[in-house]
């Protein structure tokens, strides 16, 4: 993958588990390139194969073919320890069920991914924090722990936590499941304005339709394959 333009590749990538009632096709030829600063959805039901795919493209999971790049570098032919410091320098992750650590504050839970990304200079490290939270509506929170704060701030600081390192790419697993409608809209919000103020790449594995308002791109996922890509009229 040589173009500057192009953030993912994917090619021919399939991911097979076998359990007791046999094979199980969670990923079955996917082939699929996203473009730098695009906002991609990947909606289907549950079972389709989003979360897999997402892992794949996180280096979470090994495919059991294919092969995946980011930014020119291979994933799919990493050694863990070189996915593992790609995940904290260039991929942030949002999870559904926010994934925070209860007794860290909304602030904490932020600089710990610095600190585990190797920003080693504290000031430069509570700059980025200050910001981030800023982005997401949450500085006068900074000081609060999860349990103090609503699902949507929770979501917030997940999100802040994701884009503080300045990732290429921020991989988003059903990141409104959690959340009511108002709610979700609220994200799908900011997640729309962090794309277009850092043009941040970003997929979104969803189940729902609302998110489509926000997408420059719909992937339909059934079965482990894409059956239908869409280009959302956005206002």
């Amino acid at each position: 993958m040589l173009n500057d333009d192009l953030l993912l590749e994917i090619r021919g990538l399939k991911t097979y588990f076998f359990f007791d009632q046999g094979l199980v096709r969670a990923v079955d030829g996917v082939d699929l390139t996203v473009p730098r600063g695009e906002l991609l959805a990947l909606r289907g039901r549950s079972g389709s194969g989003k979360t897999t795919l997402l892992n794949c493209i996180g280096g979470l999971d090994q495919p059991s073919t294919g092969r995946v790049w980011i930014e020119g570098r291979e994933v799919t032919r990493l050694s863990e320890q070189e996915r593992v410091d790609l995940r904290r320098q260039r991929i942030g992750f949002v999870f559904q069920s926010f994934a925070l650590l209860p007794m860290y504050s909304a602030a904490e839970n932020i600089d710990l991914m610095l600190r585990l990304s190797g920003v080693g200079n504290r000031r430069e490290r509570q700059q980025r924090v200050d910001y981030v939270l800023r982005l997401v509506g949450l500085k006068k929170w900074a000081a609060h722990r999860p349990y103090e704060l609503s699902g949507g701030q929770q979501q917030r600081v997940a999100i802040a936590r994701a884009i503080v390192t300045r990732p290429a790419l921020i991989l988003a697993d059903e990141p409104t499941g959690e959340l009511d409608s108002a709610t979700g809209q609220q994200i799908m919000e900011l997640f729309r304005e962090i794309v277009d103020r850092e043009q941040t790449t970003l997929l979104i594995a969803t189940h729902n339709l609302a998110v489509d308002a926000f997408a420059d791109r719909v992937c339909h996922l059934e079965d482990g394959q894409i059956q239908e890509q869409l280009h959302p009229q956005r206002s």
